[in-house]
């Protein structure tokens, strides 16, 4: 997986070196895993958070894991964007419909992921971005080979380029720890469905 990491490395630098800078739609799955995400891509791109979470139980939950993303970009952040969609459990429970007892991690997991990616995509087509991402590859709980070959999919569906990550390496998932401490943001303890949640 340090594949994607490295890739990563290779496209900040290229366009770094070329002094170029783009614009990504960046998914965000809550505010601690966005920090360091954001701390790495604003040094050359221009990012739009894009909070699409329709997984997320229950509402209240919700409700305060976006205003603690719109809080964390609003003061702690230079130039970036945030975009809170609304709330669409229907969505996520339609998506996952018969993948209810599958294991943590397992098919239900990947078809969120595909979710998600797939609105990201979607949105970054339709209003022209560059790019679009997710920070979901910061957790270590997460499957960075399988979130990056579901990006490389949407990216061939929409033709929107998809920028490959494994933000959890070079201590990626340290630092969201400790920007999310020094910025006082609430840290849920589970990943965001009422399936994880049991």
């Amino acid at each position: 997986m340090k594949e994607y990491a490295k890739r990563a490395d290779g496209i900040i630098a290229d366009l770094a070196l070329k002094g170029k800078r783009e614009s990504m739609l960046l998914h965000s799955c809550c505010g601690p895993c966005s920090t360091a995400c954001i701390d790495y891509l604003s040094k050359v791109f221009d990012l739009t958070v894009f909070f699409y979470n329709p997984n997320i139980a229950p509402a209240e939950e919700y409700e305060l894991r976006a205003a603690e993303q719109m809080r964390y970009v609003r003061d702690f952040t230079t130039g970036v964007k945030c975009e809170i969609c609304g709330y669409e459990p229907s969505v996520f429970y339609d998506g996952v419909k018969g993948l209810e007892n599958c294991p943590e991690g397992g098919a239900r997991c990947e078809k969120c992921f595909e979710l998600r990616l797939d609105e990201c995509a979607r949105v970054a087509k339709e209003r022209g971005f560059d790019w679009f991402c997710t920070t979901l590859t910061v957790s270590p709980h997460k499957n960075a080979k399988l979130i990056n070959e579901i990006g490389e999919r949407k990216e061939r569906e929409y033709g929107v380029k998809f920028f490959p990550s494994d933000f959890k390496k070079k201590d990626g998932y340290l630092r969201s720890v400790r920007l999310s401490e020094k910025a006082g943001l609430y840290r849920q303890n589970y990943c965001g469905c009422a399936f994880s949640r049991r």
